[in-house]
């Protein structure tokens, strides 16, 4: 299966004891599910993943595959190492698994291409690559995002390089057949779709998760008209829910409206500070007048 449309990374929500929240994890969901979106991500970069045991983890994706299955969604689930990929047999609800190129290493391209195709042989299920070189210090050239492209296992690429690069062009200018490029980058994400994404993995979707659905519908049907100036929104959004390291701020927008039981951040992040949170929950309910 090709992953297309909104895929939602779930964060992963603490009660008042520290502990996860795993009533309200459901329900969130249920609720991104509800308002469209095609699938969710767990133990994403904004699942905290660093900061839960092997247990939470373990439980995190026991929890969300449940809906996924009931639902019939599809899952991503957040797993780069063959040992990470292996611990994902026997779970049906997978559809891919979502894999970062290494990071901090900056092994090069060549060493980039061998490393995921010796996780596609081991892995039990398909890879989605995660391409976001200002985090991994590794850049991919057009032609090396091409090759990968072609490796067998290799479904698709959340591609979050910061903007709209030359590369970005020239790759979505000739995607490969039954290869998925999904935008991880949630404030360039029109322009990404204008180009030729097939969706997008983002964490904005948390909040106003229908317009994010309705944006990327609207690129995919050829809708100009609807869907620039609902780029130009969510992308204000986006910014202001990104203004401070995430998921700090989407946490706490979930929780001034009632949908986590708290805005906790787990170390070393630090909590949303009132003046980026006041300033989301603002573009949020301007982008609901708005579009009423």
């Amino acid at each position: 299966m090709t992953p297309m449309g909104l895929y939602v990374p779930l964060i992963t929500p603490f009660d008042e004891q520290g502990r996860v929240a795993f009533d309200a994890l459901t329900a969130l969901a249920h609720e991104v599910l509800d308002a469209g979106a095609s699938g969710l991500v767990a133990l994403g970069t904004t699942a905290e993943p660093h900061s839960l045991d092997g247990a939470e983890q373990a439980r995190v994706i026991d929890a969300i595959a449940a809906v996924c299955g009931e639902r019939r969604a599809a899952l991503l689930v957040g797993a780069h190492t063959i040992e990470a990929l292996r611990a994902l047999a026997e779970r049906p609800e997978i559809t891919a698994a979502l894999c970062l190129v290494p990071p901090f290493l900056r092994p090069g391209e060549e060493a980039v291409l061998a490393h995921f195709a010796r996780l596609a042989e081991e892995s039990p299920v398909p890879l989605v690559v995660y391409h976001v070189p200002y985090r991994s210090g590794q850049q991919l050239s057009v032609g090396t995002l091409r090759r990968l492209a072609g490796l067998p296992g290799v479904v698709g690429i959340k591609h979050a390089v910061g903007g709209i690069d030359a590369d970005t062009i020239a790759f979505l200018a000739d995607v490969p057949p039954g290869f998925a490029v999904l935008g991880g980058e949630d404030a360039y994400i029109s322009p990404l779709l204008a180009l030729g994404a097939h969706g997008g993995v983002l964490a904005s979707a948390h909040v106003a998760t229908a317009d994010y659905a309705a944006l990327i519908a609207a690129w995919r049907a050829g809708d100009v008209t609807q869907a620039r100036p609902l780029g130009h929104q969510l992308a204000v959004l986006s910014a202001a829910l990104f203004a401070e390291p995430n998921p700090s701020v989407i946490k706490a927008a979930l929780h001034a409206s009632g949908r986590i039981p708290t805005p906790t951040v787990r170390p070393p992040l630090l909590p949303a500070t009132p003046a980026a949170t006041a300033r989301a929950l603002r573009y949020a309910t301007e982008l609901t007048r708005t579009l009423a």
